[in-house]
């Protein structure tokens, strides 16, 4: 993680999010249990934030698991929860040393106590750290964060700390879950899909989309840099017409 890698590009986004999705799908193509699919996708997870970093972007957010994926089948759950856990236990050192900081949003009274312990060891251990901000979605739906958002909005309202009058897009934001994060320039979908899933609705508002058919195991440091490329070849106009900025 010197910087000096071939993943190096300019002009590059200071946030970007990722929905990462098709570990599924590569596991069901090689005739392997949905396991090993997220196995596979977590050593994505460690490629991505590498070449994130030597890149010189300076937020990463991932979806890691949706308010929804608890529908799925238990086994398959339980395996995640393995896998977050494991993650955690092995992977902060190595973010430590190369000064990136972690940080985890979403609901998290629904995980086991011993994962919301290693969560919290792992934000107060790389606190400080400034190279990348690198967090995890976990439990995490954009409709609950805003409705959470709105709720705390009306307590301060209902306790005479806030006038209605001065609610504005900049006093809601402030009441998310990382209000100290800018929004994400880019937002990257893999798989093909063409959606985002109840991810950052709010902050992904004047986002660039760009969405990718390679399934996320098999995502690159260079898939990212081609998706950088191509934010690099957009003009981001936040609704204005062309030639209006």
């Amino acid at each position: 993680m010197d910087g000096t890698g071939p993943n190096v590009v300019t002009d590059i986004p200071a946030h970007v999010a990722i929905i990462m999705d098709g570990n599924g799908r590569w596991a069901r193509e090689r005739g392997l249990p949905r396991t090993a699919g997220h196995r596979q996708g977590a050593e994505a997870v460690r490629r991505t934030v590498r070449a994130a970093a030597e890149m010189g972007i300076r937020y990463l957010t991932v979806f890691g698991f949706s308010a929804e994926n608890w529908k799925r089948p238990l086994s398959e759950v339980d395996d995640l929860m393995w896998l977050l856990k494991r993650y955690l236990q092995s992977e902060i050192a190595e973010l430590h040393r190369n000064n990136v900081r972690m940080r985890v949003i979403g609901e998290r009274s629904r995980l086991a106590p011993d994962i919301v312990r290693l969560i919290e060891d792992a934000e107060a251990t790389t606190a400080e750290n400034d190279r990348l901000t690198f967090t995890i979605a976990l439990n995490y739906g954009g409709r609950q964060e805003i409705v959470e958002a709105s709720r705390r909005l009306a307590e301060n309202v209902a306790a005479g700390r806030l006038a209605p009058k001065d609610i504005d897009a900049t006093v809601f934001a402030q009441h998310l879950s990382a209000p100290d994060i800018p929004d994400p320039d880019l937002l990257i979908r893999t798989s093909g899909e063409k959606r985002i899933s109840n991810f950052l609705l709010w902050q992904c508002s004047y986002s660039e989309l760009v969405f990718i058919d390679r399934l996320w195991p098999d995502f690159s440091g260079e898939d990212l840099a081609d998706a950088v490329r191509e934010y690099q070849r957009r003009e981001r106009r936040y609704g204005a017409a062309i030639g209006s900025r």
